[in-house]
């Protein structure tokens, strides 16, 4: 079994984190690539624009989202690539930017791949 976490792009780097993958659509603002400390950035995994958009961190709109997140998601290539990137590893941590540390996209990510065998 992996080790899935998920942290926000704020928060210093550490050695438990593992593998970091980045899965925002647009880059953090404020932050340098060497202070986030991300492995590889997955953007297209991200919900996208209208889904984002639509969402603004509602967390009223949190079930929904998932649901709709979820749909962009499965049989996507994006996603697929991210399988296959976190099957090669031991520990990942899916990094976001977002304020609210339990509606964001890395959380939604993080319950669909632990659903997935």
């Amino acid at each position: 079994m992996h080790r899935i976490n998920i942290k926000r792009v704020y928060e210093n780097p550490s050695n438990g984190d593992g593998y970091r993958i980045l899965v925002d659509r647009l880059w953090p603002r404020g932050i340098s690539k060497e202070k986030a400390g991300i492995e590889v950035w997955l953007r297209d995994v991200a919900p996208s624009n209208e889904l984002r958009e639509w969402f603004s961190h509602d967390p009223v709109k949190w079930e929904e989202f998932v649901k709709r997140y979820r749909k962009e998601l499965v049989g996507s290539k994006a996603f697929g690539n991210l399988l296959s990137l976190i099957r090669k590893k031991k520990k990942v941590t899916l990094v976001y930017s977002a304020r609210d540390t339990l509606h964001n996209q890395a959380a939604a990510l993080k319950s669909l791949l632990e659903e997935k065998p």
